[in-house]
């Protein structure tokens, strides 16, 4: 469940590196449309390796069915076109993971390289931290190189592979790479929000 101190941060304003402002806030029911919008603008390549399909009004309608559960917590990044990100940590519901969440990420096409991935992954760091949450967790097809580099950046280690573990949407099978980051183990940094 979201807790009222990060309620009373958002929504919020902030800068990317080249000057950009751009809007943050926690997703909610009436970010729905938007977010299918969001998902059917993403290039072929990047739909072929969602966890969900988020092209689907139904799948979204899921999604924020967990955001009210408190089984999710997200952040949508926004210009004045619209959407342009997101950033999610999700519980699992069952009892002895309580203190896992897994994180995803997603940018536009045209914010990749920009520096709103790393404030997003900061932001959803910040919100796990406040959540209580000791382990984090990312999981990623094996091709996928370029992810799995960012995610080693930020303290996440390489935990399993698992081989043709995933069906793409294509039908191809896919290995999983699962990463893992320990928040318990990185407290002293944790007081702010981490700086990516």
């Amino acid at each position: 469940m979201t807790t009222p101190e990060i309620s009373a941060k958002y929504p919020a304003r902030a800068k990317l590196p080249d000057g950009t402002e751009i809007d943050i806030r926690l997703m909610g029911r009436a970010d729905h449309g938007a977010m299918v919008k969001f998902a059917k603008a993403l290039p072929e390549e990047d739909l072929l390796f969602l966890r969900l399909d988020l092209t689907k009004p139904e799948v979204v309608d899921e999604w924020i069915a967990n955001l009210e559960s408190g089984h999710s917590t997200s952040l949508i990044a926004a210009d004045s076109d619209g959407l342009i990100g997101y950033a999610t940590v999700h519980r699992n519901k069952a009892r002895w993971t309580r203190g896992v969440g897994e994180i995803r990420i997603n940018v536009s096409a045209k914010y990749r390289s920009k520096g709103l991935g790393r404030l997003l992954t900061s932001r959803i760091f910040d919100i796990a931290r406040h959540e209580g949450l000791r382990k984090l967790m990312a999981n990623m097809i094996e091709e996928q190189a370029g992810a799995q580099a960012a995610f080693r950046r930020l303290g996440f280690v390489r935990e399993a592979l698992l081989a043709d573990y995933v069906e793409d949407q294509s039908g191809t099978t896919r290995d999983l790479v699962i990463m893992s980051y320990d928040v318990g183990g990185h407290s002293d940094q944790m007081d702010e929000p981490v700086r990516i």
